[in-house]
């Protein structure tokens, strides 16, 4: 009988995102999705408070991390993923259209030193593409939509959808950076609403709806496809598409959206140091 994965979710409230510890009941093997590198934007400092307290929990329980993985190049918090990469020499995987992303923004940062191929990561991963977590089966789904290069990765009886779905009293994810489309979205999120309904989805973010005070990530199929106040209940394509663009076009840009695109096209590395040993992020000015 196939095993599932165990799961522990961390929930950081500063960028409401939620790094994810997964591993191999079998082996004890485990990846971590989505993690965060701390960063305040008064002082312009990182730290890693939040992967160390993962770490931490990683090492308590045992596991030995074998990879990173990536749903997306997040706007609005910095990865740690070239930390953990650095600092236990595990790779990172993110979706193979990350290239669409890094063409997008490295011109806008003037990051010359971006390749624009991918390999700043270690694995790009294709629709369908399987992979293994100690005995786990991991599948790749393509799910564009909120970025060209969106995936969501299914795990046993769980699916890690990154920001394509939020909680149902929450929704779904924004469309409107550069190469997201809601018809690509709405059609992404049927691939995951055809999973069986008893499927554990685990979202990228939670913000607090009106009415509810405790945060979650944890959800099913069949709670989306009857729930979700964007898409839950049969809402057409055509309705999905005009809410959510006429939602999108109220929505500011994420607060950190300049300092985390340029430094998770780079897979979380800083940019390379200046003349006299500093590193900078770049304010393009005007052009959000």
């Amino acid at each position: 009988m196939a095993q599932n994965p165990e799961v522990r979710g961390f929930f950081d409230p500063a960028t409401h995102t939620v790094t994810y510890l997964v591993s191999d009941p079998a082996t004890r093997t485990a990846a971590i999705i989505d993690p965060v590198l701390d960063y305040d934007a008064a002082t312009a400092r990182t730290s890693t408070r939040s992967i160390d307290a993962v770490m931490a929990a990683l090492k308590e329980a045992g596991l030995t991390l074998a990879l990173v993985l990536e749903t997306h190049a997040h706007a609005d918090h910095l990865t740690a993923a070239d930390h953990l990469r650095e600092a236990e020499g595990v790779p990172i995987g993110i979706g193979e259209r990350i290239t669409a992303v890094q063409s997008a923004f490295a011109p806008l940062f003037a990051a010359t030193d971006v390749r624009l191929d991918g390999s700043a990561f270690d694995h790009l991963y294709a629709d369908g593409e399987r992979f293994a977590l100690g005995s786990l089966s991991v599948e790749v789904i393509h799910t564009p939509g909120h970025t060209p290069a969106c995936i969501s990765y299914r795990i046993g009886d769980a699916v890690f959808t990154g920001d394509t779905l939020f909680m149902p009293d929450y929704g779904t994810a924004r469309t409107d950076f550069p190469g997201g489309d809601a018809r690509t979205l709405y059609r992404s999120i049927q691939r995951l609403l055809a999973l069986p309904e008893d499927t554990r989805i685990f979202v990228g973010h939670d913000y607090l709806p009106h009415g509810r005070t405790d945060y979650r990530f944890q959800t099913t199929v069949a709670d989306q496809r009857d729930h979700n106040i964007h898409i839950g209940g049969g809402v057409s394509e055509t309705a999905f598409v005009e809410m959510r663009e006429a939602r999108d076009r109220t929505l500011g840009a994420p607060q950190l959206i300049l300092p985390s695109l340029q430094v998770n096209i780079r897979a979380g590395a800083l940019p390379p140091p200046e003349p006299g040993g500093k590193r900078y992020l770049k304010l393009p000015l005007n052009a959000i």
